[in-house]
Formats: structure tokens, sequence, C-alpha cells
């Protein structure tokens, strides 16, 4: 049990607001430069595919900063590894600001996955919290607010870059990095009560969460929900602005749709997560996601082809995702709830290693000639198989409490 929480008594559990403060900004920094793509490899004199790295790539390092910032937490605390963490996002930024090839972007680029705390933390802390079923209930709200910000920021992004610059995103990231850093100094208490013994102890448990059936189910749910999204990353941005000559500022104001959907799910897994149960919110939100996947592929083979025919019907994906993913993650962090931290950063870095894949691959299979159908396709795939992982796990015996 928790001590209430007092907004900005880091001696309590922390406030709402600072969970979303901290698990958005690792939304934004993923997010906000995504507009800003041709520009940067115009000016940095490279190919698309080439800065497409700093997103595929990024999505890549995430899933490796997460497999040490689960146990680093369970070990030391979430608080001094979330302030850490955002020490080096500040730092990272301030070389991405000033870089001036493609290769020192590339490194300090990877180095701002240190953000991936929050995302990985937001979860543990919840757990500390509360049981499972409220864990998916509080996790859907703090998403809702946290899809807030990353909602915005391509289309803040794309504002920034037609106005300043490419480089005026990363001036963004460390303003707001700054910001939640003071923020969390403030308001973060301690919720980790139970700390391992040693750092190689929580490696060591590895072997019990990748031997639960339950644990793989919540994980390829996660995976190929969110995995939809990411290869939705991977190559709405070459849709937008090469096939269809959208602008920065245009295109960001696209991202809109499959954010805007995102955060309605997660609002109603807030209200019905708790009694529904965690996996007919999985079953319902696959179903819906996949509807929205069908639409786009539906309207091209009808020879509609157009931003508003490929764009608008994202609102459904991410309101689908919006109603699984918080239970997916619950369903993670509650197979061992005394390895919160490290079933949070392992099953986070499964899923971010999957997402970075597709991310990849949708990059890699558009063409102009071939227009958006490959990106469609691979989104189909993802939902289809996230369907498939929760009708497996409705038949895994039951471990978590």
């Amino acid at each position: 049990m928790q001590n209430p929480s007092r907004f900005l008594d880091p001696t309590t559990a922390p406030h709402i607001v600072s969970l979303v403060a901290i698990a958005g900004l690792s939304a934004l920094t993923m997010n906000i430069f995504l507009p800003s793509l041709p520009a940067m490899a115009s000016d940095l004199g490279v190919s698309y595919d080439r800065v497409q790295i700093l997103v595929s790539g990024y999505i890549a390092m995430t899933a490796l900063v997460q497999l040490v910032i689960g146990p680093l937490s369970d070990r030391y605390g979430r608080r001094p590894v979330m302030i850490g963490a955002l020490l080096i996002l500040i730092a990272a930024s301030l070389v991405c600001i000033f870089a001036t090839s493609i290769e020192v972007l590339t490194l300090a680029r990877m180095v701002q996955t240190s953000v991936v705390a929050g995302l990985v933390l937001s979860r543990a802390i919840i757990r500390d919290m509360v049981p499972m079923e409220e864990a998916a209930s509080m996790i859907g709200y703090v998403t809702m607010g946290m899809t807030l910000i990353p909602m915005v920021g391509p289309t803040i992004g794309g504002l920034l870059s037609d106005a300043f610059g490419w480089r005026s995103n990363f001036t963004a990231i460390l303003v707001a990095a700054i910001v939640v850093l003071i923020l969390v100094y403030r308001d973060l208490g301690e919720t980790n009560r139970q700390k391992s013994g040693s750092f190689s102890e929580q490696f060591r448990a590895w072997p019990r969460l990748l031997a639960s059936p339950r644990f793989w189910g919540y994980t390829m749910a996660g995976t190929f929900t969110s995995g939809a999204f990411f290869a939705f990353l991977g190559g709405a941005p070459f849709v937008g602005g090469t096939l269809m000559g959208l602008t920065p500022s245009m295109l960001g104001l696209q991202f809109m749709f499959i954010a805007s959907g995102y955060i309605a799910g997660n609002y109603l897994s807030g209200r019905f997560a708790k009694r529904a149960g965690i996996e007919m919110m999985m079953l319902a939100g696959g179903l819906v996601a996949l509807v929205g996947a069908a639409i786009p592929i539906f309207f091209l083979l009808q020879g509609f082809v157009s931003s508003v025919a490929f764009f608008v019907p994202q609102v459904i994906v991410g309101f689908g995702n919006g109603l699984s993913l918080p239970s997916t993650n619950a369903g993670i962090v509650s197979v061992r709830p005394e390895l919160a931290g490290s079933a949070s950063g392992l099953g986070g870095a499964i899923t971010m290693g999957g997402g970075a894949f597709l991310s990849w691959l949708a990059s890699r299979i558009l063409t102009v000639e071939t227009g958006a159908m490959p990106l469609l396709l691979v989104m189909l795939a993802c939902c289809v198989l996230a369907l498939v992982a929760v009708m497996v796990l409705r038949f895994a015996p039951g471990e978590e409490r």
C-alpha cells in the first residue's frame, strides 16, 4: 500500500500528472520530428532511407534500453532511475541541436532513448500502487493524458520546421525535458518498496518471465497491436510527404487522426477495463483495429488515392489500440508482480524490437511505384496476429494476481 498521493510532495506516490508527463515526454521524443524527415534528408544531403534510421533505429535502441531500465528500477528504485534518464536526455538533445552530420545526429538520437524510462516506469509505478485490473484502468487514464502530448507533437514539429528549421524540434525536446525533470524532482515519490538484492538478480528472474505462457501472450498481443502503429510511423512520412506531396505542417496534422482515436480508446479503457476485464478489452480493441486497417485498403482498391482515404481511417486503428494496449501492459506487469519493473522492461523491449522491425520494413517496401498498399497490408497483418495472440492467451494457464 502506498501513501495517498499529494501533488509536489516527493514523500508520497506520484500524482497522475507526473505519470502523464514522464510517459508523454517519451512519446513526444519519438514522434515530434516525423514531418521534418524529408527536410532533414535534404539538409544533410542523404537519402530518406538514411534519415529513417532516426525512427526505426530509435525504436530498436529503446528495446535494448528497456532491458536495463526495468531491472535498474527494481534494484535502485523508480525515482533515481527516472531522474538519471532525464539528465541523459537533456545532454543528448543538446548534441542533436548542433549536429552537422547524419552520423553525429544518429548517435545522439540513440542516446535520447534514455527517455523510454518514462514509459517503462510509469507502468511499473502504477503496478506498485494498485492491483492488476485497477492497473489496467489507471494505465488507460495515464495513456489517455499522455497521448495529448504526442498527438500534437508532429503538428507542432511540422510548424516549427516550417518556421525555424528541423533543429527546432530538438530544442522543443530539450525544453520539455527540463520542465519534466523539475516536475519529477518535486513530485515523483519512490513507490518500489521491495527493492531486489542485486542487479544481477533481476536478470536471473528473466527465465521465470520467459517461461510464462501468459507473459508471452500479453507481450505478443502488445507487440502486434502496437506494431500496426509503428509500421504507420515508419511509412506514413513517405506516403504523405513523397507520394502525396504534403508539407511538413500538413503532414503533421494527419498524425492527429490516429492519435485522437488512440486517446478516445484509452478513455474508454480507463472507464471499463476494471469492469469488463483485460482480456475482453484486448479482444474488442483488436477487432476494432482490424476494421480500421481494412478500410483504407478497400478505398485504395476502389481507386480512391488521397490523404483523406489513407489518414482518416487511422482514427479507427488508433481507437482499437487505445482499447487494447492498457490491458496488455497491465497483464505484462502482473504476471509476476514482484518483478513489475523487469517485466515492464523485458516486455517493452520485445514490443519495441518488433516495432523497430516493422517500422524499418514499412519504410523499405514502400516505393513510388507500389504506392501505400504495402504499408496497409503490413498494418492489417499486425492486427490479425494481435487477435491470434489474444485468442491463445484465453487458453493459457492463469498466473497473475
